[in-house]
C-alpha cells in the first residue's frame, strides 16, 4: 500500500465535475467542529455533504433547528458528542474548548471508507486508520490558540491572575495537541490565501486554496442602490464592528445599517449615533435584500475568508474592508484593478475607515455593481464542488493498492 502526503501546490481544475463513482458511493465520515447556527462554516459543511450521498456528520455540539436540517441536510445523519447532552450547554459550549480535543478523539470513524474534516479548531484531530483517506478543509488554524491568543485574552479581561494563567496554560496545551495532529490529513485545503499562509507558518505544511461556496442563484445583482451603507456579521469583538460604528458616528450625514446579533449587541447599540440602525438577525430574503440595496458593505475585521463579503459582491454591492485576511482575495482593489469592486484600508482604525469611505464616495462610476457580481462568480458552488471532488480523488489515489 502506498501512503504519502500530497503536495498541495496549485492544481488545474477540469471544466466539468469529475466522475468519481467510487468516491460518490463511499461511506464518508464528515467531521465538523460544532454546529451552533447555520453560518459560513455550516454552508461549507452542507455543500460537502451534497457531493457524498452516504456522508454522515460527526460534530461536538449540534444546535441546528429541524427546519435547517430539512433544508440543507436532508437525510444526513448527525452524531454529536456526549457533551451535547449537558443541560443548557448551548450557552457555554465555547468555554469547553479545553475538553474538545479529548471529545473529538472519542468519535470512532475508523469503519468508514474515508474521512473529510471541516476544521476551524478540533475536527482535524479525529483518529483515523493509517490506510484511511483523510481530506481536511481548513477554515482557520485555531485562532485563539495561536497569533490571536493575546487579543482574545485581552477581550476576556484575562490578565496574569489565577484565572488568566489557567487559561494561558490550557491554550498552551491546545497548541501542543494542535501541532501534533496537524500532519494527520493527507491533504489540507485552505479557504483563502491568508489561511494558506497561516497553515504554512504554524504547521509547516502547504495547502490548496479552495474558496468557500457562495449560493449565487440566491443573490441577484441590484444596480439601483439606496442611500445607506451596511455592516453584516456576528457581533463579536474580533469583527471590529465597534470601529465601523465609531467611524459613522463621525460621519453623521451617512446612514449605516448593522445586521446581526452577538455578545456585543448591547454595547454596540449604546455606542451608536442616530444615523445608525440595528436590524438584528434577518431572515434570508430580508438579509439579501438589505445587502443588495446598500451602497457598500463596510467591514473592519480580519476574516479567514468572509462569505458575507463574497455574498455582498454577488449582490452587486461594493466592499470597503480591512485589507488583511480573506478580503484581499475577494476584493478587486480600487487603484490596482481595471474592474475594481471595492476599497481596502491598511489599518483597523476609525480614521482609516473614514478615509476609505470618502475614497469610495469619490470613486464615482469606477466601481460598478456589474463588476462586483462578475467578480463573485469565482466563488460559485460549482467551482467548490469540482475542487472538493478532485481533491478527494487525490487523497483516494495515495491509498490505492499498487
Amino acid at each position: 500500500m502506498r501512503h504519502e502526503r500530497i503536495d498541495a501546490g496549485p492544481t488545474t481544475l477540469s471544466t466539468k465535475l469529475p466522475e468519481i463513482a467510487a468516491g460518490r458511493d463511499a461511506a464518508i465520515a464528515v467531521v465538523h467542529d460544532w454546529c451552533p447556527t447555520f453560518r459560513g462554516g455550516e454552508r461549507v459543511l452542507a455543500q460537502i455533504c451534497k457531493q457524498f450521498p452516504k456522508a454522515e456528520i460527526f460534530t461536538l455540539f449540534d444546535f441546528l433547528p429541524a427546519e435547517i436540517k430539512e433544508q440543507y441536510f436532508k437525510d444526513v445523519e448527525f452524531h454529536a458528542s456526549p457533551a451535547n447532552r449537558i443541560p443548557m450547554v448551548h450557552k457555554f459550549y465555547r468555554s469547553l474548548f479545553f475538553f474538545c480535543p479529548f471529545l473529538i478523539e472519542q468519535f470512532d470513524v475508523t469503519g468508514y471508507d474515508a474521512v473529510i474534516s471541516s476544521s476551524a479548531a478540533f475536527s482535524r484531530g479525529v483518529i483515523t486508520r493509517p490506510d484511511q483517506p483523510h481530506l481536511c478543509y481548513v477554515h482557520s488554524p485555531v485562532r485563539y490558540a495561536w497569533d490571536e491568543q493575546f487579543s482574545y485574552l485581552q477581550q476576556g479581561k484575562l490578565g496574569f491572575g489565577p484565572k488568566g494563567m489557567l487559561y494561558r496554560y490550557m491554550l498552551h496545551r491546545l497548541r501542543t495537541w494542535d501541532t501534533r495532529t496537524a500532519h494527520g490529513p493527507d491533504l489540507m485545503l485552505a479557504n483563502s490565501n491568508y489561511v494558506r499562509s497561516r497553515i504554512q507558518h504554524i504547521y509547516g505544511r502547504d495547502a490548496r486554496v479552495v474558496y468557500p461556496p457562495v449560493a449565487l442563484d440566491e443573490l441577484p445583482c441590484v444596480e439601483d442602490k439606496d442611500d445607506y451603507y451596511v455592516s453584516a456579521s456576528f457581533l463579536a469583538p474580533y469583527k471590529r464592528t465597534d470601529l465601523v460604528i465609531q467611524a459613522f458616528n463621525e460621519m453623521p450625514s451617512r446612514r449605516l445599517i448593522v445586521v446581526g446579533e452577538g455578545q456585543q449587541s448591547a454595547s454596540l447599540r449604546a455606542l451608536a449615533g442616530p444615523n445608525i440602525t440595528f436590524s438584528g438577525f434577518l431572515p434570508r430574503k430580508a438579509y439579501v435584500d438589505t445587502l443588495a440595496r446598500a451602497k457598500a458593505m463596510v467591514f473592519a475585521g480580519c476574516e479567514d475568508f468572509g462569505i458575507a463579503l463574497a455574498e455582498a459582491q454577488a449582490c452587486g454591492t461594493p466592499l470597503i474592508a480591512f485589507g488583511r485576511g480573506g478580503a484581499a482575495d475577494i476584493v478587486q482593489r480600487l487603484g490596482s484593478s481595471p474592474s475594481p469592486t471595492g476599497v481596502l484600508f491598511k489599518a483597523q482604525t476609525v480614521d482609516h475607515i473614514k478615509a476609505a469611505v470618502d475614497r469610495f464616495a469619490e470613486s464615482g462610476d469606477m466601481i460598478t455593481p456589474r463588476a462586483c457580481a462578475q467578480n463573485a462568480r469565482r466563488f460559485s458552488e460549482e467551482n467548490f464542488d469540482r475542487a472538493i471532488l478532485e481533491s478527494f480523488e487525490a487523497v483516494q489515489a495515495i491509498h490505492t493498492v499498487t
